[in-house]
């Protein structure tokens, strides 16, 4: 497991506590701040899954 496809599982983690926590306050600008850091943990993840496929051989 790289470094990407760790920060990018935890930001996906933050990102979806925050997100829930916007619903539950009521807070849209904060619902909506974790839907972004959650969709960015997600492609951050994807491009270090694509990166250590890419590393291995076969």
């Amino acid at each position: 497991m790289n470094k990407d496809q760790v920060k990018g599982r935890v930001n996906e983690a933050a990102g979806k506590v925050k997100e829930v926590a916007g619903k539950v306050t009521g807070s849209a600008s904060t619902e909506v701040k974790g839907t972004a850091q959650k969709v960015a943990g997600k492609t951050q993840a994807a491009y270090g899954d694509a990166k250590e496929k890419a590393q291995k051989p076969g």
